[in-house]
């Protein structure tokens, strides 16, 4: 499924998702000290991986940028370089509304974030404008990253918790 991808790429891959695994499982603790400090550690490192994802789209349009005369137009590279950085603010967004006092809110933005950026991958994808077995990857650690902000976002919103 990932031939084309290095191994090292996929280990640190799923290897980033035990944050979101470890802060999800404590962001739904009994202790609501910790499971706060959890969540929000959880909206933290949600926002640091988007703007990670944005920030390698712009390494994908500045490798364009180097072959423009191998047919991608610069219209295009112009258009990866903008849309790589609507990550980060989705993930700045998701922190600030965590700051004023709506943590639901920022793992709303997080799941649709992350769902958003998989749909452009997606498009990008039929343009031929991702590297190989990138999309497969990125599909599988967005599914597990959403379910996991999801599954806080239910648990806490019905006030449950897991015991630890």
């Amino acid at each position: 499924m990932f031939r084309s991808l290095p191994p090292l790429a996929i280990l640190l891959g799923v290897a980033g998702l035990l944050p979101f695994m470890a802060l999800g499982l404590g962001a739904v603790g009994a202790d609501p000290v910790r499971a706060l400090a959890a969540a929000e550690g959880l909206v933290g490192y949600g926002a640091v991986i988007m703007a990670f994802l944005g920030g390698v789209h712009w390494g994908f349009a500045l490798g364009e940028h180097d072959t423009l005369s191998g047919g991608v137009p610069a219209r295009m590279v112009r258009a990866r370089l903008g849309l790589g950085v609507i990550p980060s603010l989705v993930g700045w967004a998701a922190i600030l509304c965590g700051i004023v006092g709506h943590p639901a809110l920022s793992l709303i933005i997080l799941v649709a974030g992350f769902i958003g950026l998989l749909v452009m991958e997606f498009r990008a994808e039929k343009r031929d404008l991702l590297p190989g077995d990138y999309l497969a990857l990125r599909t599988v650690l967005t599914a597990i990253t959403v379910a996991v902000l999801t599954a806080v976002l239910v648990v806490r919103m019905i006030g449950g918790h897991v015991l630890l």
